[in-house]
C-alpha cells in the first residue's frame, strides 16, 4: 500500500466539530462519572470503587482495621485509575464524623479534625475498615440486584450502582462541581427520611406539603441551630435550590458567654481569629478576653468574657453571627443523575419517589434472584430423590455404562443439571436418611417458592416488605437531629446597627477641622477641651453610647459612626478622614443622632431644602451616603431638628438682609434630593456669593424672634413679624438697617 492509499483512509473533520465533540465527551465524563451522584446509593464512582474495594478486602464493620494504603492501592489498581492523593481524600471524607452524617468508613489514626479537615495523616499511617451503616449499601451486592460493568482494563467487574437499603443521597448529600452545573445536597436525619418514605410508599400523592412535615430541614453532623424560616426551607424543597443558615449554639455560664458548638464546616480556631481581630481594632467594647478551652470532653468550647453584667450578651452575639462564621450559609442544590442516567435538578418530593423507584426494582430483583435459586434447588432435589427412589438400578448404570450421563437421562428423564448432580453425590451421602432430609428440604423451599411468587406478584405486599425492612433499618441506625430548627431566631446585625453595650450618656465632640471625640455624661464644656493649634469646638451632640452619631459633610453627604467606637475625649481625638472617605475640599459641618424617627430640616444656602427623618441619614460605607444634591457653587447648612411638623414655620434669612416667613408643612417629606425652593435668590455665582441663605431656624407660631448680629441680640416682637409672612420660594422682606448682617436666628417662647 502506498502512502496515497493510506490517506484515503484518514478520516477528516474540520477543527471546530472535533473541538467541540471533544470537550462534550469530557463534560459528559465528568459530568456522570466524576462529580454527580446517582439517585440510587448517592455516591460518586470513586466512593462507590472504594467501598467495594473495601468490601472485596473483606474489611467489614466487624473485621480488623487494614492499612489504608492497602485499600488505596486496590482500588488504583483495579478500579479507578487516577490519582492515589485523591482517590485517598474521598476516602477520609467518608471516615470523617464531622464531614459525613452517617459516616461509611471506621478510620483508626489520624483523619483530621473539625478545626482543620485536610490535617489527616498519610494513608501508610491510618487504617480503616466499613462502618456497620456501611453494609446497607453492600448487603445486597451479591444477591442479583444491581448491574455488573467491566473495569477500565476489561480484566474485572465492578457493580454499576450499589444496591442502597436506605437513600444514601439525601442522608449523608454531597457537593460536587462539574462542567457547567454542579451539585450541593446538604445531609438529612435519617428518622424522618424514612418516615417520610413509608408516607410516600402508602400514598404516593402525599403533596410536598406534608412530606415537609415530616422533614423538617436539613441536618448537619456538627450540631448547630437551623435559623432559616420554614417558608424558605419549603420553597427550597419545592425548587431544588435555595440557601439556608446555620447558627453556633451558644449559653451564658457564670456571666460568660461560652460557644459549644459551631457552624458544619466552620474552624474554631478561624471564628478565634475574626473575633480576636475585632477586638484588636476596638470594634467589641464589650468583650474583655476571649478564651479556647475546647478539649477532648468538650471538643468546641469557646469563653467570651464580658466587660460587665450590663453588657447585653444577645446583642453582641447578633454582632459576631453577623460579622464572623458564627453563622453561615449554605448552597442548596439538588442536582443529581437520574435513573435514566441524565443529570437533573429535582425537588424533595420527586427525589424520594424516583428513589423509591429504584428500591422496588432492587427488592424485586433481589426477590427474583432467590426465586430462581429456589426453583434451580428444588429441580436439583427432583433429581435427587428419583436417584435415591432407583438407588439399585443408578448404581449399576454407573458401574456398568461406558457413558452413565446419557443413560441417567434417557433412562428416568433427567436435566443435564439433575444428571451432574447425582453423579458427583458421594457415597455417604446414598443413606436412606438422605431421602428424608431431601423431602424436607423440598418442602422448606416449596414454601419459599409459594411466599416468594406471592410477593412478586402482589405490589402492595412488595410495599409492606420495604416499609418493614425501611423501618427496621431506622430503628437500628437512626439518632436524634443535631440541626436544631430555630423558627424566631433573633437577626444577625452588626454594631453598626445596634451597640452592645449598656446605655450610658455620651457627648459627641465636633471641631472645625473634623476631629472626632466622646466624653462620658451631658453635662461637659466642649469649648474647654483642648485642641490642636488652629482647630476650635465647632458642634456637639448628648447622644447614649448605644446610639449612632451621624456626620454631615458641606456636601450634602452623611456619615454613620457607632458612639461606643469613638475615642476618648481625654485626647484630642482622631480625624474622620480616617474613618471617612470623604470628598475632596469636603468639611464635616455638623453632628447628631438619637432617635431614628426624628425629623430634620435639610437644606443648601442655594435656597432650597425638605424635610426626612433620621433613619434615612444613615449610611452603610466610607464613602458617605449623598442625602442632599447642591446645585452648582452651593453648600449644604447644617441639618436643624424639628419637634413639631405642623405647628411650626420656618425663619430663613439671605446674606442680603431679607427674612421670610412661611409654615415648615410646606415643605416635601423625602428621603434624598434637591428639595423645593425655601426663599428666593438669585442664582450664586463662584466668585459672588453674597446672594444666599445664611441662616436658616425652625421656630413654633406666636412667638418672638431673636436674631443675633455682631454679637448682639434684636429681638422682633411676634406682632411685628406679620410683614415677613409669606409663601415658600418668596424672596422675603428687607430686615431693619443694621440688623441685615444676621448670624443666627432663634426662638423666644
Amino acid at each position: 500500500m502506498n502512502l496515497f492509499d493510506s490517506q484515503q483512509n484518514i478520516e477528516q473533520l474540520p477543527l471546530k466539530d472535533f473541538a467541540e465533540k471533544a470537550y462534550l465527551d469530557y463534560s459528559m465524563y465528568v459530568i456522570l462519572d466524576r462529580a454527580l451522584p446517582r439517585i440510587g446509593d448517592g455516591l460518586k464512582p470513586v466512593q462507590r470503587r472504594i467501598l467495594y474495594a473495601m468490601s472485596e478486602l473483606g474489611l467489614s464493620a466487624i473485621s480488623k482495621h487494614k492499612k489504608s494504603a492497602r485499600t488505596v492501592g486496590d482500588v488504583l489498581g483495579k478500579f479507578h485509575p487516577h490519582g492515589d492523593s485523591a482517590c485517598y481524600e474521598s476516602m477520609v471524607l467518608m471516615a470523617q464524623a464531622f464531614s459525613y452524617r452517617y459516616p461509611l468508613i471506621d478510620g483508626q489514626g489520624n483523619w483530621g479534625s473539625p478545626d482543620d479537615p485536610k490535617s489527616f495523616a498519610a494513608m501508610r499511617y491510618t487504617e480503616a475498615r466499613l462502618t456497620p451503616y456501611a453494609s446497607l449499601l453492600l448487603s445486597e451486592l451479591v444477591l442479583g440486584t444491581v448491574d455488573w460493568v467491566l473495569n477500565f482494563d476489561g480484566t474485572l467487574q465492578e457493580p454499576a450502582i450499589l444496591p442502597a437499603r436506605l437513600p444514601n443521597i439525601l442522608l449523608n448529600g454531597t457537593t460536587g462541581i462539574a462542567v457547567g452545573m454542579a451539585t450541593d445536597i446538604p445531609p438529612h436525619n435519617l428518622a424522618e427520611v424514612i418516615q417520610a418514605c413509608v408516607l410516600l410508599l402508602n400514598n404516593p400523592q402525599a403533596s410536598l406539603a406534608e412530606v415537609c412535615n415530616i422533614i423538617l430541614g436539613p441536618d448537619f453532623p456538627t450540631k448547630s441551630e437551623l435559623i432559616t424560616p420554614i417558608s424558605d426551607l419549603q420553597e427550597i424543597y419545592r425548587t431544588g435550590t435555595g440557601s439556608v443558615k446555620l447558627r453556633a449554639c451558644w449559653e451564658l455560664e457564670q456571666g460568660d458567654i461560652v460557644i459549644n458548638s459551631l457552624p458544619y464546616q466552620v474552624s474554631g480556631s478561624k471564628v478565634i481569629e475574626q473575633i480576636a481581630s475585632q477586638m484588636q481594632t476596638k470594634k467589641l467594647p464589650g468583650l474583655e478576653d476571649l478564651r479556647d478551652e475546647s478539649d477532648h470532653e468538650n471538643p468546641t468550647r469557646l469563653v467570651l468574657v464580658l466587660r460587665s453584667n450590663r453588657v447585653e450578651a444577645t446583642r453582641l452575639m447578633s454582632h459576631l453571627f453577623a460579622t464572623t462564621d458564627l453563622e453561615r450559609s449554605y448552597r442548596v442544590n439538588m442536582n443529581l443523575i437520574g435513573l435514566n442516567g441524565k443529570p437533573k435538578v429535582m425537588d424533595l418530593r420527586s427525589l424520594l419517589l424516583e428513589w423509591l423507584d429504584f428500591r422496588v426494582t432492587t427488592v424485586r430483583r433481589r426477590l427474583q434472584h432467590r426465586l430462581d435459586q429456589v426453583l434451580a434447588r428444588l429441580h436439583i432435589l427432583d433429581g435427587m430423590l428419583i436417584a435415591y427412589l432407583n438407588l439399585d438400578e443408578v448404581i449399576a448404570i454407573i458401574r456398568n455404562e461406558d457413558d452413565p450421563g446419557i443413560v441417567l437421562t434417557n433412562r428416568f428423564a433427567l436435566s443435564q443439571h439433575q444428571v451432574e448432580s447425582i453423579l458427583n453425590l458421594k457415597l455417604r451421602y446414598l443413606a436412606k436418611l438422605e431421602e428424608i432430609k431431601i423431602r424436607s428440604e423440598q418442602k422448606s423451599l416449596a414454601e419459599e417458592q409459594r411466599r416468594l411468587e406471592v410477593l412478586l406478584k402482589s405490589e402492595s405486599k412488595l410495599k409492606n416488605l420495604i416499609i418493614k425492612e425501611l423501618t427496621s433499618d431506622a430503628a437500628k441506625y437512626s439518632d436524634a437531629r443535631r440541626s436544631t430548627l430555630v423558627t424566631a431566631a433573633t437577626p444577625a446585625e452588626s454594631f453598626e446597627t445596634p451597640s452592645v453595650i449598656s446605655s450610658e450618656p455620651i457627648t459627641v465632640v465636633l471641631s472645625s477641622k473634623g476631629w472626632i471625640r466622646a466624653a462620658k455624661g451631658h453635662d461637659i464644656d466642649p469649648e474647654s477641651l483642648s485642641y490642636k493649634a488652629g482647630d476650635e469646638y465647632l458642634c456637639m451632640a448628648k447622644l447614649r453610647s448605644q446610639d449612632q452619631a451621624i456626620l454631615f459633610d458641606n456636601t450634602g453627604r452623611s456619615y454613620t459612626l457607632p458612639v461606643s467606637n469613638l475615642p476618648s475625649a481625654r485626647g484630642q481625638g482622631e480625624p474622620l478622614t480616617g474613618r471617612f472617605t470623604p470628598p475632596e475640599n469636603a468639611n464635616f459641618i455638623s453632628v447628631l443622632g438619637g432617635k431614628p424617627e426624628q425629623w430634620y430640616l435639610i437644606a443648601s444656602d442655594a435656597g432650597y431644602g425638605f424635610l426626612l427623618q433620621q433613619s434615612d441619614l444613615i449610611a452603610k460605607n466610607k464613602t458617605g451616603k449623598i442625602v442632599l444634591t447642591l446645585p452648582k457653587a452651593a453648600q449644604a447648612l447644617p441639618p436643624i431638628p424639628v419637634s413639631n411638623l405642623e405647628n411650626s414655620q420656618i425663619a430663613a434669612v439671605t446674606s442680603a438682609g431679607r427674612l421670610l416667613l412661611f409654615p415648615l408643612a410646606e415643605l416635601p417629606r423625602i428621603t434624598k434630593g434637591k428639595g423645593n425652593k425655601i426663599i428666593h435668590i438669585a442664582t450664586p455665582k463662584a466668585a459672588n456669593r453674597e446672594l444666599l441663605m445664611t441662616v436658616l431656624a425652625i421656630i413654633p407660631y406666636n412667638c418672638d424672634l431673636s436674631l443675633l448680629v455682631d454679637s448682639k441680640h434684636f429681638i422682633l416682637k411676634a406682632n411685628d413679624l406679620d410683614i415677613y409672612q409669606g409663601k415658600r420660594g418668596q424672596p422675603g422682606k428687607l430686615l431693619p438697617k443694621g440688623l441685615q448682617k444676621v448670624q443666627s436666628v432663634t426662638a423666644i417662647i
